[in-house]
């Protein structure tokens, strides 16, 4: 995505051109981009919005997009309050984030907004609008982290430090259809959402609660040419006849590591499409994507003095420095990065000869024995067996070594005649070749399914 060139979102989206056929749509509607330009939907209209701390809420996207397009320039703060946000949180984030007007249509966890907070209603249809705003301020976008347990933190970003330089070499025709597993709401589906307005094309929107075949067939029936979602989103997603629906020409990753197993079934699956994998967080922004189909990174990616994104590696961890890099955490005002502008992000890696490997997060870490276990690299392996669709690496209690590796695996329809015990052995052959003997599973299980969270990465037992 290339850095904009100042303005807010709507001014910016219009500059890259409102074609008839420019929309953004889920399963319930759409909407033409070309119609914001002399129509609204928030009751009252928007300058009754003008300096206010804006919280978004509806259980669909779409909604929430128009209200974006309509109050960045406008509020004061827009946050992006996705449809699971924990109802016992709200009066917090609430607080929080200083909130002083709900924008809802009727849906969401600020449907029912507490006492002292003013209700705007989200119609559902547009209504002419007699006069153009000035969109003149610079918003701060509210962006939740990924955080699974408790209440998610706040970042504070604004619409340039979510679109600034980046130069990943993607060529994208102005009238590229984009779509994406992930909620808008949430960074890994603004990024897309921000790409596809900012870039001149369309975007064809997930929804809550509906299934994944139903999403690919409009998907497909939209003409969708990049998708995007995490390495989970992409497992449930080809073990479905209705991946088939869909041809596009850039099928990206992000959210969770990218291992060989997902990356070779993609590539079967889309043989013409570039196989991208891409790094990036809420609060340091992304840092790069990698599209020579093969898991992992160039080792000469770290250390580019210069780079849109430079990135080093410190105690096994990467740190990003960028323009796209998250001010701070709202409330408690901390900054995200060290002295040097760097942020943590948590995400260890390994280098092995020429390439970075991502083994995981640094506190997702299974203690065996005294000894340290990712389960995502434990993962890695067991994917690569052909029978495997799905697998998550966990810690189990043991009264000797005070946790062991147990798995959880969903085998693929194509070897459910397969019994589970050849299976099994034939994985704990392959762990025994690869891995040191405390990371090699105590247990497999076999499972239907396995907990995908809203965020789209796989749910993980808490320790």
């Amino acid at each position: 995505m290339h850095q904009h060139r100042g303005g807010a979102l709507w001014d910016l989206t219009a500059r890259a051109g409102l074609s008839d056929t420019r929309r953004v749509s889920d399963a319930s509607g759409d909407l033409r981009l070309a119609d914001l330009g002399h129509a609204g939907n928030l009751e009252g209209g928007v300058e009754t919005l003008r300096d206010k701390s804006v919280l978004i809420s509806s259980a669909r996207q779409l909604p929430a997009v128009a209200a974006l397009l309509q109050l960045d320039g406008i509020a004061r703060r827009l946050l992006l309050c996705p449809p699971d946000l924990a109802p016992e949180h709200l009066p917090a984030v609430i607080a929080e984030a200083e909130v002083d007007v709900i924008v809802s249509d009727g849906t969401g966890p600020g449907s029912q907004p507490p006492d002292g907070t003013t209700l705007v209603c989200l119609r559902d249809k547009l209504l002419p609008v007699s006069d153009i705003p000035r969109r003149n301020r610079v918003t701060d976008w509210l962006l939740f982290t990924s955080g699974t347990t408790g209440r998610p933190k706040i970042v504070v970003h604004t619409l340039a430090s979510l679109t600034g330089p980046l130069d990943d070499g993607l060529a994208v025709a102005n009238d590229a259809v984009w779509s994406t597993f992930y909620d808008v709401r949430r960074y890994g589906g603004l990024q897309i959402l921000l790409r596809a307005l900012l870039g001149g094309g369309s975007m064809v929107l997930s929804q809550a609660n509906e299934t994944v075949s139903d999403f690919l067939v409009r998907a497909g029936r939209s003409g969708v040419t990049h998708i995007s979602g995490t390495p989970s989103h992409w497992r449930r997603a080809l073990m479905t006849p209705a991946a088939r629906e869909i041809q596009p020409g850039y099928v990206r990753l992000s959210g969770e590591v990218a291992d060989q197993a997902v990356l070779n079934s993609l590539a079967a699956a889309y043989p013409k499409a570039d196989i991208a994998h891409a790094f990036a967080s809420t609060e340091a922004g992304v840092a790069f994507d990698v599209r020579d189909r093969l898991a992992g990174f160039p080792a000469t990616v770290i250390g580019q003095p210069g780079a849109k994104a430079e990135m080093r590696v410190v105690d096994g961890s990467l740190r990003i420095r960028s323009a796209r890099t998250a001010s701070h955490y709202l409330g408690d005002g901390k900054v995200l990065t060290d002295a040097e502008g760097f942020v943590d992000t948590g995400d260890m890696l390994e280098l092995r000869g020429d390439r970075y490997y991502f083994v995981g997060r640094r506190e997702g870490i299974i203690n065996v024995g005294g000894q340290k276990v990712h389960p995502e690299e434990v993962e890695a392996v067991i994917n690569q067996h052909p029978a495997v669709q799905m697998v998550r690496a966990r810690a189990r209690p043991n009264p000797i070594t005070g946790a062991v590796i147990a798995a959880d695996i969903v085998v693929r329809p194509s070897a459910q005649g397969i019994p589970f015990e050849t299976i099994k052995a034939e994985i704990l052959e392959a762990c025994r070749r690869v891995l040191p003997r405390h990371k090699i599973p105590a247990t497999l299980h076999p499972v239907a399914s396995l907990e995908i969270a809203e965020s789209g990465k796989l749910v993980r037992p808490h320790a």
